[in-house]
């Protein structure tokens, strides 16, 4: 079943405040440093039915999406800015460099970012929008001789978690800019 707030219908006044209340726990329990978000610990932490919260979050990838949904779309905005960028290859750079920082900083978002299928209709078609921007990007920097042909969004999006995940199985937070530069030379057309 899919929750009502994924419908596009609107929710009673209880149910909203049941879920405001929801979010703001796991976000709680986040800044604490606690992030398996587990449902039935929020569910009692809200003061709250287990049932109520797997009403609005089926799962904790829907509750991660719910978590995020500011970030993602702050990544679709710097998307955008970086595909109307005079230099697209400045734009790229500076792009995937705030998605990887914000991958770092936040597990979950890195989580989100990869999946391959979304819990929440809204977090599919921000993905979306990254992707028409990404995809943007591409063709005006492939057009400026400064990425290889063959390259698409959705690669794009899956380098970018590799990355992430090479700098995590690490002890060295630094190789996140050797790593990056690497991925951003691999990029280039072959010579």
């Amino acid at each position: 079943m899919t929750p009502n707030v994924e419908r596009g219908t609107a929710l009673r006044a209880d149910a909203a405040r049941n879920r405001a209340r929801v979010l703001q726990v796991a976000r709680e329990q986040l800044a604490a440093g606690d992030d398996s978000l587990m449902l039935n610990t929020i569910a009692r932490l809200a003061g709250v039915g287990v049932g109520t919260v797997y009403r609005h979050f089926p799962n904790r990838h829907a509750l991660l999406e719910a978590l995020l949904a500011e970030s993602f779309q702050q990544l679709v905005r710097e998307a955008q800015a970086a595909a109307a960028d005079e230099d697209p290859l400045a734009g790229l750079h500076r792009l995937l460099r705030f998605a990887l920082g914000r991958a770092l900083d936040d597990a979950g978002f890195a989580a989100v970012l990869g999946s391959a299928s979304d819990a929440d209709a809204r977090t599919s078609a921000m993905k979306a929008e990254l992707d028409r921007a990404v995809a943007e990007l591409l063709d005006r920097a492939r057009l400026a001789g400064a990425v290889r042909h063959g390259i698409e969004a959705d690669d794009i999006r899956r380098l970018l978690c590799g990355v992430e995940h090479a700098v995590r199985s690490g002890d060295d937070a630094r190789h996140a800019e050797l790593y990056l530069d690497v991925l951003l030379e691999g990029l280039r057309p072959p010579r």
